[in-house]
């Protein structure tokens, strides 16, 4: 049968543990040093182990008290984390979410306090990637991930169309009169070395040799373009504040439909009432009509 333990004298060990004083440990704690120690006598009393050597200057841990200490700093750890996560009455829900920068930047951070007044009671946290995800090896509840939608152990609700399309600083627009003018701009390219000979398939022109750096984000590569160092392949439905300040501009119409944004959780992970109404709030800002998952 578990002894049933004070928790005054588990918090006045495990103050003790870390200072390796009683006096210390009082001063923490509010009390006197002669508490600490009755309480530390009652404690080993009912454990029926000693847990510190009284030393002439000061204490040192036993192998029992050793054991002792990593489980309760554990413990009161969670228990104060978990009651931070009260805030005005209503108990915190953490949601992981990991989400493609260009996505993140883009359109989900300007629109956070619309969520979060929506649903004072999650706990939201962001992590940001170059689209390479591992929902469960991050411990990520959901991911926002560019593709067609079609990942292995996982279920995508769709959310935004972004076709990419080729912009740039308003200098080098000014050159470009015809796809065939790009020839002599540097193209800047993601990961995906497909993305330029298929835009240039959409547009109707042959596409010419491709020189210019690889970016390993949509966002890197659009302040790349911005400062003038080349033309960027690059989802324009992200980059809407760019195109109103008119740091970037849009030379052509043509666009290449390479994929969308999906809201992505492993099939195997059960819903939280943090993620449907994450979900919830995500699709019916995003769908518009006519995409799948739209009216």
């Amino acid at each position: 049968m578990r002894p049933n333990l004070p928790l005054n004298a588990l918090r006045a060990f495990e103050a003790s543990a870390r200072h390796l004083s009683f006096t210390r440990a009082g001063l923490e704690l509010f009390v006197s040093q002669a508490a600490i120690s009755h309480q530390i006598k009652g404690l080993e009393a009912r454990l029926g182990v000693t847990l510190f050597r009284r030393l002439p200057r000061g204490l040192a841990l036993t192998d029992e008290g050793a054991a002792l200490v990593p489980v309760l700093s554990e413990a009161f750890d969670r228990i104060g984390g978990t009651l931070e996560r009260f805030a005005d009455g209503r108990f915190q829900e953490v949601l992981t979410i990991g989400v493609v920068g260009t996505f993140a930047a883009g359109w989900l951070l300007p629109r956070l306090p619309a969520f979060a007044a929506r649903h004072p009671e999650v706990d939201l946290r962001l992590l940001t990637n170059n689209n390479r995800v591992d929902l469960a090896g991050e411990g990520l509840d959901l991911a926002i991930r560019f593709g067609d939608g079609a990942w292995h152990g996982v279920e995508a609700v769709p959310l935004l169309e972004a076709p990419l399309t080729p912009l740039c600083a308003p200098a080098i627009a000014r050159r470009l009169e015809t796809p065939a003018d790009l020839a002599r701009e540097p193209l800047l390219r993601s990961y995906r070395q497909d993305e330029w000979p298929r835009w240039f398939a959409a547009a109707g022109a042959a596409p010419p040799r491709i020189r210019g750096p690889v970016f390993d984000s949509s966002p890197t590569m659009a302040a790349a373009a911005a400062a003038g160092a080349g033309v960027g392949l690059l989802p324009a439905a992200m980059f809407t504040r760019e195109l109103a300040a008119e740091t970037l501009v849009r030379p052509f119409e043509a666009a290449l439909h390479a994929g969308s944004y999906w809201l992505t959780r492993l099939q195997s992970r059960p819903d939280t009432a943090a993620m449907l109404g994450f979900r919830d709030w995500l699709t019916d800002t995003t769908s518009p009509p006519g995409f799948p998952g739209g009216d």
